[in-house]
């Protein structure tokens, strides 16, 4: 290719030519080193399955168990401040204001809350969950479930969900580095169509990994080991109706779980710019 290129149009073609062949490289390093990272992903996580320490059943999720598997600690602030406010020893304002009412934890993810507001005992509710989530009674709480196994270590990026995220990146560059080979002048020698085939081969390499991950390992979770997930999974098919339930649902899904439409415009505000 690159002998006809050089004979047939010279040397201006034949660097043409080595431009989009050094794309389509790239994009094989992309794909390629993707791909493989979520193979070794998912190994290692069927190893830690079928060696973890904690059997299905043996571990009783805790409200802030589920609500660290299944949406890290920022779930665990979200849950711990619509707890409260239930039971009224905290309000939240629709217009995005926390004030204490009970200045009592019960617990101490309560205590990180009522710490996170102030000693004012009011604050906004934004900061409150990033200081909540970020308090030490969640790190304790993150490292006990990465030692039963049902977590994954924060930071590690090997988990099944991160690897996925990186594959779904290599497809997009492959894509992006397709294109920029086809807008290549015409001058080198090979057809357009031959150039998409061979741009097209990375990107079936990343669509198929992704594929194959869908129906093998599917949920991907950034926080949740196997263990953990099956353990999230039978939690959610429990009773509904009750208090418990309500927090339970809103440790899984999030604030969207919430039906009080004041208590979601309490979280779904955003501060406004202040104006004469």
């Amino acid at each position: 290719m690159l002998n006809r290129a050089w004979r047939s149009h010279g040397p201006l073609a034949y660097k043409h030519v080595m431009f989009w062949v050094l794309l389509l490289l790239l994009a094989w390093a992309f794909a390629g080193l993707a791909c493989t990272r979520l193979c070794l992903a998912a190994v290692r996580a069927a190893a830690s399955d079928a060696g973890g320490t904690a059997p299905d059943g043996a571990h009783a999720l805790t409200l802030y168990e589920a609500a660290f598997l299944s949406g890290g600690p920022a779930r665990v602030a979200d849950v711990t401040l619509v707890s409260m406010a239930r039971q009224r020893r905290l309000l939240l304002a629709h217009t995005g204001w926390a004030t204490v009412v009970d200045p009592r934890g019960r617990d101490e993810m309560e205590r990180s809350v009522i710490g996170a507001i102030g000693p004012e005992g009011q604050s906004r509710i934004a900061p409150v969950r990033a200081r909540a989530a970020g308090a030490e009674s969640v790190r304790r709480l993150a490292d006990g479930l990465v030692r039963a196994g049902l977590a994954v270590p924060d930071g590690s990026g090997t988990s099944v969900g991160a690897a996925v995220r990186q594959v779904r990146a290599a497809a997009l560059t492959v894509v992006v580095l397709g294109a920029a080979a086809l807008a290549l002048p015409v001058q080198t020698g090979t057809p357009r169509l031959l150039v998409a085939l061979w741009f097209a081969l990375p990107l079936t390499l990343s669509l198929s990994c992704l594929a194959i991950a869908r129906f093998e390992v599917h949920p991907y979770s950034r926080w949740a080991s196997p263990a953990g997930q099956r353990l999230l999974g039978a939690l959610t098919r429990g009773p509904a109706g009750d208090e418990r339930s309500f927090l339970t649902s809103v440790a899984v899904r999030g604030i969207r779980a919430i039906g009080e439409p004041e208590l979601r415009a309490a979280f779904a505000h955003r501060d406004q710019p202040w104006r004469e």
